[in-house]
């Protein structure tokens, strides 16, 4: 019997993605911007979508079907529609984004069978809606609540529905221009950092300030209604027909302009971003509530860029309505590829969807290209690298050695992760018990600002030791606080301190995973998903007692998360990461020939 084959496809605004499924399986799904080294690349993936149909072992031509994950037309209607309502203010903003929609956006058909020669039938989603089955579809649920909230789709900024069986249906939208993902990226602007990429800087930057600015927020951007849906008072936003997120009536209600990317942070910033924090945290609550008298679930399924928020999910599931939550790992836009993907097969197709009997169907979102020993190792010895091969379980025992001795370790092993979080396939890793771990690793290492929290591996079976939580978090998207018996109470001197201050205090017995406010993004590790992961996090418990280990993405600020051996080579010659593994090789730097640049990396990664 002949295998369906169904490529989903997400493009053209930001983190491009493709995905294919096998008779509804995920054989493979990864971003472009892996393959380009252009952070959040926004190009048909065309190096992605190669990949996948590689990996399933199909061309373009044996496909079934190819989906992509909105509907180019719609969004175009909603651009066009922007336009005539602010004219003639915006008329700047749409001479630069016309000519793009009118060679490129609207012929999207034609660039698909281009750029795949494929001939076959496309199929489009409404971008909400491959949310909405990114989210169900691959779920631990038979049935569950769902919630997609993100900038804008077509009309849509956020949804709720529901999944039943293999089919789901969306109940409820809130529209543009009204959007919390926007009000969120208004505060990321104005707070220094990039829209699209720098949220989660903003999220990390909140337990630093204080929630000064919420009723301003409430009383002069936001009106809020007790379902969740509100409205924002476009009189202080610019995004509707200009080329900034804010305007002068913003900057005047918080006090000044924005913050100058790059420029010292204030307590002004850090003050921002707690209020934004806590606005998103209400609103995502309400929504939360919303939905659950809705459908009556006790599940709850989320997606979208808001989903990734993953202080607010610890919320959630800790105060919301639900018993159970599950958020899709690759909940941006790149997670539309493999929602369209499965649109098609259980809706287009008509296809069931198997019984989860507990268990998501992401495969730990190791769905990205994997590298065998002979293919590392002749890349190394195109380098000259100096490298031991050893056997599994020597390999483990030598790093989990050099890990105990407070060295930092590149980790490359097995399929990249599909989605932002980096989960011990391509991580940097280090001991969770020093408390200089935070520090040497943003600022030697990562190369990025000093504030940013980093997040625990933990063993599945161990989490309620360190954590107060007690389920799993494979996908390092719920933030807890560390369990109470293992904080270190602050001094009276310490809790004077304010703001940037307050990093170097040693918080709990892991100081280097806990936030300052004794919270922690925790990723959950079980030995039936990544097998080498957590038998590494077993070997450094053995010789330390610590269940833990920090991980953090091999990258630096700027950079994709790497993804080929050379890629991981370069990031650590670059960076001051004392080993690296690739597969069953270890490097030690000090044995590594002299790096010579060959081209100005800081520059292209914005690092000067």
């Amino acid at each position: 019997m002949t295998s369906t084959h169904i490529l989903g496809i997400s493009a053209f605004y930001h983190d491009s993605a493709a995905c294919l499924l096998r008779d509804g399986e995920i054989v493979a799904a990864a971003q472009e911007e892996r393959f380009t080294r252009k952070k959040g690349d926004s190009a048909f993936p065309a190096r992605a979508a190669e990949y996948c149909l590689r990996v399933g072992g199909v061309t373009a031509q044996d496909l079934a079907y190819v989906g992509f994950y909105d509907k180019p037309l719609l969004k175009f209607e909603r651009i066009l529609d922007t336009y005539l309502g602010v004219a003639p203010r915006g008329l700047r903003s749409f001479l630069m984004a016309a000519p793009v929609w009118l060679k490129e956006k609207l012929y999207t058909d034609r660039l698909l069978r281009d750029a795949l020669g494929y001939s076959g039938e496309i199929l489009y989603a409404e971008h909400h809606e491959s949310h909405a089955a990114s989210a169900f579809f691959p779920s631990p649920f038979e049935e569950a609540a769902i919630l997609t909230i993100d900038g804008v789709g077509e009309w849509a900024t956020a949804s709720l529905g529901v999944g039943r069986g293999n089919d789901i249906e969306l109940l409820k939208e809130l529209r543009w221009p009204d959007s919390l993902g926007l009000l969120y990226s208004a505060f990321t602007y104005y707070t220094g950092f990039k829209v699209n990429s720098g949220e989660y800087k903003v999220m990390g930057l909140a337990p630093y300030g204080e929630p000064k600015y919420v009723d301003a927020i409430y009383r002069e951007l936001v009106d809020l209604r007790d379902d969740g849906s509100f409205t924002l008072n476009q009189d202080c936003f610019n995004y509707l027909s200009g080329l900034t997120m804010t305007n002068g009536a913003f900057d005047r209600l918080f006090g000044g302009p924005p913050r100058v990317p790059e420029t010292k942070l204030t307590q002004r910033e850090m003050d921002l971003a707690r209020s934004v924090q806590v606005v998103c945290e209400e609103i995502l609550l309400r929504m939360a509530r919303t939905a659950h008298r809705e459908t009556g679930s006790d599940n709850l399924c989320l997606a979208g860029g808001v989903a990734l928020n993953c202080v607010g999910n610890g919320r959630l599931l800790r105060e919301g309505p639900f018993k159970h939550l599950w958020i899709q790992p690759a909940a941006g836009d790149a997670g539309g590829a493999l929602g369209v993907a499965q649109l098609i097969w259980h809706r287009h197709c008509n296809q069931p969807r198997p019984s989860p009997r507990n268990r998501d169907a992401m495969h730990g979102a190791y769905l990205g290209p994997e590298f065998s020993p002979s293919e590392i190792e002749a890349y190394l010895q195109s380098v000259g690298a100096a490298y031991t091969r050893l056997e599994r379980a020597d390999l483990l025992a030598r790093v989990a050695a050099l890990l105990a001795s407070e060295k930092v370790v590149g980790w490359f092993n097995g399929r990249m992760e599909f989605g932002p979080r980096a989960l011990g396939a391509r991580s940097i890793l280090g001991d969770p018990r020093s408390p200089r771990m935070q520090a040497q690793m943003n600022i030697k290492i990562k190369f990025r600002e000093g504030f940013r929290p980093f997040a625990p591996s933990v063993l599945r079976e161990r989490v309620s030791d360190y954590f107060e939580m007690n389920c799993e978090s494979p996908y390092m998207l719920l933030v807890a606080p560390v369990k109470r018996e293992r904080q270190i109470p602050m001094t009276g001197e310490q809790r004077g301190l304010w703001g940037i201050d307050q990093l170097n205090v040693v918080r709990s017995d892991i100081p280097a995973v806990t936030h300052i406010d004794y919270s922690a993004r925790v990723q959950t590790v079980a030995r039936d998903t990544n097998l080498d992961y957590y038998d590494l996090i077993k070997e450094f418990e053995g010789i330390t007692g610590c269940a833990v280990l920090v991980n953090t993405s091999f990258n630096v600020r700027g950079e994709p998360i790497v993804c080929t051996p050379e890629d991981a080579y370069q990031c650590f010659m670059r960076t001051h990461i004392d080993h690296l593994v690739l597969g069953p090789f270890l490097l030690d730097k000090t044995a590594q020939p002299e790096w010579k640049e060959t081209s100005d990396w800081r520059k292209e990664f914005q690092l000067d």
